[in-house]
């Protein structure tokens, strides 16, 4: 053997290092599953020690790629397989802090396996299990950039992830009817917009963002002040009837980006590979999260809930709001007994999960469900201050809240009932979440504008600036409102939501198809009518938007003309 020749035993050492780490990896990934979802103080040294693991297991193959080539015959798909985790990391660290920069390096990671083509071979494998890892990776990919608002990107994958699956489904045996119903609700996601902004010269949709950005707010009026900060926000979906992909219903989707700050940019994903790992944050930049932390439970047990609940407010620092949003079809189901009726539980409730418990007597089966929400549930966590949003056709159970605790406590509630001229009102969001998500494509949406062009949007925009200037300060002028209400003003996103509701409010009391008091959204503590609904600036302006719409006459009778 000449001097210098590279032989296959000189590379035992390089693999077997490549295989503990590879190996050790895979087990503190797996290990994650084991933790809780709920609290915030235990999750941190597991993740920055995962985190620690596969960075070492990426520059380790990155500096030996010639010897993991020769003598273990490392496969492209094996080097997306780590990637494809990383990226997953980056997910969850996401989920965990609610910091959206984390979905940016994801995306990062997942657009460069993309790139890259480093699943490609797995084509040639004929191997069922790798296939399943090809299509979950596409599906993860997919969510992240449907939460990123990265339009083109999600089209462009659902093109290939659906191609992939007709392509492969002899492979895939008993799991084909999966995919196909994967494929089907993620092609229907993507096209649930209230109303589809064009661009005026390519009539192609635009890409808007919905997330909180420095000008989504009016000025802090004088006499606003910060006393209380959102920290948890709790969001429960459970609409059967609801488009949904990947356990998030469209309106636990909206809800997560009305309270999220827009990410920063970032540069070309091939080259930040390299970039220092979340475990090199210190502690207490976590603690001072832009975005409040939340909790995604797609159709929970109400053990769940309470379990979620009860961590939160265990863990929310003094100062903090806990904000509860629920999503869900009601039940109102009254107590049948002679001594069972409760006040906060004699109105019914919403139902979370849907499923029968075996245990649960058969007479009592068509009548009650034991994962119903009912509002007494929820008085032991107003020990801490409570932002409350019931988007359901029972949301008038939570209508009468005591506040027993002296804590600040606000309810947010939809209408009993829509007009019929609302097409599909539950399929592509309820319309409460609608108005808290985008106030003015909403306002199209009652209006029935199907779609509209960017310069009308834009010009529209100002006005509607101008409106939750203006509601702001009703808030702030009014004599009778409940002090609850001004002591969330001072967060960012809870005075965006108590806005928007306003807007609702005022929108639909005005609207000739809206004239009916069931079809009102409510609130209890209730906003005084002679500060919003009376207020003739906001009353014009929510006119002038209609004009430029082309649609005043929904609006205008003769105070008004």
């Amino acid at each position: 053997m000449s001097y210098g020749q590279t032989t296959l035993t000189d590379d035992k050492p390089v693999v077997e290092e490549f295989c503990d780490l590879l190996e050790n990896s895979k087990q503190l990934f797996n290990g994650l599953r084991d933790l809780p979802q709920y609290g915030q103080r235990q999750w941190q040294p597991h993740f920055a020690k995962t985190f620690e693991t596969y960075t070492k297991l990426w520059k380790f193959q990155q500096e030996n790629r010639c010897a993991l080539d020769r003598s273990y015959k490392l496969k492209r798909w094996q080097i997306g397989e780590i990637a494809s985790k990383i990226g997953q990391l980056y997910y969850h660290y996401y989920l965990r802090t609610s910091e959206t920069n984390y979905l940016n390096e994801a995306y990062q990671f997942y657009s460069a396996i993309r790139s890259r083509k480093y699943y490609k071979s797995i084509e040639n494998e004929d191997n069922p299990d790798l296939l399943l890892k090809k299509h979950r990776y596409y599906a993860r990919f997919i969510v992240v950039c449907l939460l990123l608002n990265y339009k083109q990107d999600v089209c462009e994958l659902v093109e290939d992830f659906s191609k992939q699956v007709l392509e492969h489904k002899s492979l895939l045996q008993n799991k084909e009817d999966e995919w196909d119903m994967v494929v089907m609700e993620v092609r229907e996601f993507p096209n649930s917009d209230p109303v589809q902004v064009l661009n005026a010269e390519t009539y192609q949709p635009c890409d808007l963002t919905m997330r909180l950005l420095p000008n989504s707010l009016p000025p802090l009026e004088k006499g606003i002040r910060r006393t209380v900060t959102l920290g948890d926000a709790i969001i429960v979906g459970n609409s059967p009837s609801q488009m949904k992909f990947s356990e998030l219903t469209i309106d636990m989707f909206r809800m997560v980006q009305v309270l999220e700050r827009a990410p920063c940019a970032f540069q070309d994903p091939l080259q930040r590979f390299h970039k220092p790992n979340p475990s090199q944050e210190r502690s207490d930049r976590l603690l001072k999260r832009e975005n409040p932390h939340k909790y995604l439970l797609y159709r929970p047990t109400f053990f769940q809930i309470f379990t979620f609940l009860s961590t939160a407010v265990k863990e929310l620092p003094l100062g903090n709001a806990l904000l509860v949003y629920l999503s869900a079809h009601g039940s109102m189901t009254r107590s049948s007994g002679k001594h069972e009726t409760t006040e906060g539980y004699d109105l019914g409730g919403i139902i979370t999960n849907d499923r029968k418990d075996d245990n649960t007597p058969r007479k009592q089966t068509a009548t009650k469900n034991m994962h119903c929400l009912h509002p007494g549930d929820l008085y032991p966590f107003m020990r801490k201050p409570m932002l409350l949003i019931v988007d359901s056709d029972n949301a008038k159970a939570f209508g009468n809240i005591p506040n027993l605790f002296g804590q600040s406590v606000v309810c947010l509630m939809a209408s009993d009932e829509l007009p019929n001229s609302l097409k599909d009102p539950f399929l592509h969001g309820r319309l409460l979440t609608n108005f808290l998500y985008s106030p003015l494509l909403s306002f199209m949406l009652v209006c029935g504008i199907a779609q509209t062009s960017d310069q009308v949007y834009e010009a529209c925009s100002q006005v509607m600036g101008k409106i939750m200037s203006e509601i702001q300060k009703a808030y702030m002028r009014s004599r009778t409102i409940d002090e609850s209400f001004l002591h969330f003003l001072g967060d960012d996103f809870m005075r965006l939501i108590l806005l928007r509701f306003a807007f609702c409010c005022c929108t639909l009391r005005l609207h000739k198809a809206y004239k009916e008091s069931k079809f009102y959204p409510k609130s209890y503590p209730a906003l005084p009518d002679e500060d919003f609904i009376g207020n003739f600036t906001i009353t014009k302006a929510i006119v002038d938007i209609a004009d430029m719409l082309g649609v005043k006459s929904l609006f205008v009778d003769s105070r008004y003309a």
